[in-house]
């Protein structure tokens, strides 16, 4: 597969322009001294003495400047544009330099230990529980938790929720027995008695409508009265019987220990049993949690219950005083308080801090660090070697120059030892 070579983004004009200004500065620097090299050697040609001295320290000052020259500029293109062998390495050889400091990046810096030093060295809980401590932070870091949850909320969409529960909670549901849970939860429920709360509201509730309502159970009783029997006596009949069931009903609401209660509370421990360890009730209660996970209504109530709970949560978080807000700032200056006073939680939560980015690493460091790979890959290779050498070709002028300087010396250095055994 071929790529296009795109062209090198140029973040900052203004500063390339400096840059290129700093090259050729250097550039005359350097092409300066290996002319006043070459001045000095001709002016010295044939000379002895000290100016013997000096003619050989020029020479070797122009050998210097012209190879280091020539190392310089064969970096990035052909010198004098011969194409010599091992020359013009960055645009001919892009590709294998991005891989190797993709490698490098990857040996050297995505290291275990080494993250784990820098996480530890940036104190990040510290940091964080010092910039919450200060309130107009706190309230900053509220509103843009508000905003952020606000805009979540705001592309949740219907078909979305729906179709989570379709595709995804539903087939689950379908999958997962409910009678062992609904077995230990009834088990545990009538254990601790906690189902005496509902029981209770259920009597005081239907007591009251019993109460209200001696018409509708009138007419319900006169309903299954025989048709050949007195309207008179039917009357009498259902009335009795009305008073009985609402006179029963208080007995129980008011009696904790009422027969009728421990009937309840027999029939629900037993029923718990069944749904733990009885294989006809564990069944019925499944085609009852397929029968009702089925049913249309419960999609479309899903939706309506999601619906309205993402209304409560907007209205609370688009105002600036709403219950989530208040409660958000004051969680979070707590929580800034505890940072700043408990180091065990601060140890714990680098700590928690550093297994993540290892984590992120181990796991996509290879990812992050073919990035270098592939946008070299992608570089055009001139435009490439241009870009590089306006970055450093600066600094690089600095091994002409010294080269310029070093081999003059080493001349000397070589005239006077061969002067010496001669």
């Amino acid at each position: 597969m071929t790529t296009t070579a795109i062209p090198l983004i140029t973040p900052d004009p203004a500063a390339d322009d400096e840059r290129r200004r700093g090259l050729r500065r250097m550039r005359t620097l350097a092409v300066s001294l290996l002319g006043f090299a070459a001045v000095v050697y001709v002016a010295t040609l044939g000379q002895d003495g000290f100016l013997g001295f000096v003619n050989a320290g020029a020479e070797a000052s122009m050998v210097g400047a012209i190879a280091d020259w020539f190392a310089v500029t064969a970096l990035f293109k052909h010198p004098l544009g011969l194409p010599v062998p091992h020359t013009a390495l960055i645009p001919k050889r892009k590709d294998e330099l991005g891989k190797g400091l993709e490698e490098f990046v990857g040996e050297n810096f995505l290291h275990e230990e080494i993250i784990r030093e820098r996480v530890a060295s940036a104190t990040i809980s510290l940091r964080v529980g010092r910039w919450l401590a200060v309130p107009e932070h706190t309230q900053r870091a509220a509103d843009e938790i508000a905003d952020v949850a606000v805009l979540a909320l705001n592309r949740v969409r219907d078909e979305h929720v729906e179709g989570l529960i379709r595709d995804a909670l539903v087939p689950r549901f379908h999958e997962e027995p409910i009678a062992p849970l609904l077995g230990t939860m009834l088990e545990e429920a009538v254990r601790d008695d906690l189902h005496h709360g509902l029981v209770d509201l259920g009597l005081v509730e239907l007591h009251r409508w019993l109460v209200e309502n001696p018409d509708t159970v009138t007419l319900i009783l006169g309903e299954r009265a025989p048709w050949w029997a007195p309207t008179r006596l039917n009357d009498a009949v259902t009335s009795r019987v009305h008073r009985e069931l609402v006179q029963w009903v208080e007995d129980i609401r008011d009696d904790p220990h009422h027969h009728a209660r421990q009937a309840m509370d027999s029939m629900l421990a037993q029923l718990a049993h069944d749904l733990l360890h009885d294989p006809a009730t564990q069944e019925r209660a499944e085609r009852f949690k397929d029968r009702l996970l089925d049913h249309p209504q419960v999609l479309a109530s899903s939706v309506s219950l999601w619906n309205a709970l993402r209304r409560s949560l907007l209205a609370s978080l688009t105002d600036p005083a709403g219950a989530v807000r208040q409660r958000l700032l004051s969680e979070l200056s707590s929580f800034a308080e505890r940072l700043l006073a408990d180091e065990a939680l601060r140890t714990r939560l680098d700590g928690l801090a550093a297994d993540a980015a290892v984590f992120g690493v181990e796991r996509y460091g290879a990812e992050v660090t073919t990035i270098i790979t592939t946008t070299i890959e992608r570089w055009d290779g001139k435009e490439a070697a241009r870009r590089i050498e306006l970055h450093v070709g600066r600094d690089l002028q600095f091994i002409r120059i010294n080269g310029t300087i070093v081999g003059g010396l080493v001349g000397v250095l070589i005239h006077a030892v061969s002067g010496t055994i001669g």
